[in-house]
């Protein structure tokens, strides 16, 4: 969660402007990856083209059975003769030539509804994880030298018109680094992609939030990277690309004070979504170690059991001998005994047997 309840406002030039804006509530939702995860990836098969193979292919030629008797596979088979393709199995999909398993049609269920609370979850754990400069850094921007988490610039970026401008105001607040990592990443696609008119690819870069286009759009459109929404059309797929929340946000004032009225505060109500509030953390506490420690918990725990006797491995007597002498101490007599004893009764058998056999 962020902690700050004021966010400064710097001026273009990078210092502070004086004015202060209370953290919107948005930025304490909970932060759930997993429902962005799930949110996103629906989204995305919405822009889903359809595609099927040919509903003719595998089976543009005249091939019969050729039947049984003739020790060959009751496959159909191509017809004519002097050529290799004659005899040839077709239309299997075992076949060379032959059609696909299962031929693709158009009509699969590309789309997906998504439930509208779920896709206002989505976007706003987007947002809050935004707020939080360890989420924004383990998504790979480069934020270290920034004054500030939140970023909120005052409203006069929003006319820059030329490139420059842009630039220029990137420089200053030292979030140039982020775009010198996406000109170091441009690269080639790996894969058929290269074929398919998506030869390059690169990261990204800061995402430009604003309220009125009153040229913003044309200053930054330019620089690679960069992505510019409007406040009031907020986009999960922009805000948390590829699914992963924290992507690093440039808020500009009016549109930053706009997102109290868009999602609600808890006590009131969203303004622009019928009866809709933000949604409540499970736990207030999340700190799990801190739970644990706490004396709520630690009083109606009992006190650790520090006399564990270990489990001894229960011997067979009848197979151990110190077990049995533990046992029994006279056994080892009645064992030495019983030798005694079985070697006096070998002896004498043997001498028996050499008196029968006059063996001396």
């Amino acid at each position: 969660m962020a902690a700050r309840p004021l966010i400064t406002v710097y001026n273009d030039k990078n210092e502070p402007s004086g004015t202060n804006i209370t953290l919107p509530a948005v930025f304490r939702a909970p932060i759930r990856p997993d429902i962005v995860n799930f949110v996103h990836f629906e989204m995305k098969k919405n822009s889903r083209q359809p595609y099927a193979v040919s509903k003719k292919a595998g089976h543009q030629t005249s091939a019969e059975s050729w039947g049984t008797g003739r020790a060959v596979a009751r496959i159909p088979r191509v017809r004519g003769g002097g050529t290799h393709r004659s005899g040839q199995a077709a239309f299997g999909n075992m076949c060379r030539g032959g059609r696909m398993f299962a031929p693709t049609k158009t009509w699969r269920r590309w789309h997906r509804k998504i439930n509208v609370n779920q896709k206002r979850y989505a976007i706003c754990s987007a947002i809050a994880a935004t707020g939080i400069p360890s989420l924004v850094m383990a998504k790979g921007h480069k934020i270290e030298e920034i004054p500030e988490v939140p970023l909120v610039i005052s409203d006069k970026i929003e006319e820059y018109k030329k490139t420059k401008e842009a630039v220029g105001l990137l420089r200053r607040f030292k979030a140039w680094n982020d775009i010198a990592k996406v000109y170091a990443s441009k690269r080639f696609r790996p894969g058929k992609g290269k074929m398919r008119n998506r030869r390059r690819i690169q990261k990204r870069g800061p995402l430009v939030i604003y309220n009125q286009d009153n040229g913003i759009c044309r200053s930054f459109r330019n620089i690679p990277g960069i992505t510019l929404i409007n406040v009031s059309r907020l986009n999960l797929l922009k805000i948390a690309p590829g699914g992963h929340v924290g992507r690093f946000c440039i808020w500009t004032e009016s549109a930053f004070k706009k997102l109290d009225s868009l999602y609600g505060t808890w006590r009131k109500e969203s303004k622009d979504k019928n009866n809709y509030n933000l949604p409540m953390t499970k736990m207030t506490n999340s700190d799990l170690s801190r739970l644990l420690k706490s004396d709520e918990i630690q009083k109606v725990l009992r006190a650790p059991k520090r006399d564990n006797k270990r489990h001894v491995l229960k011997k067979n007597p009848l197979k151990n001998m110190h077990v049995m002498l533990k046992l029994n101490p006279y056994s080892a007599v009645a064992k030495r005994n019983a030798i005694i004893t079985n070697e006096a009764r070998r002896k004498a058998r043997q001498e028996a047997i050499a008196k029968r056999r006059g063996v001396k």
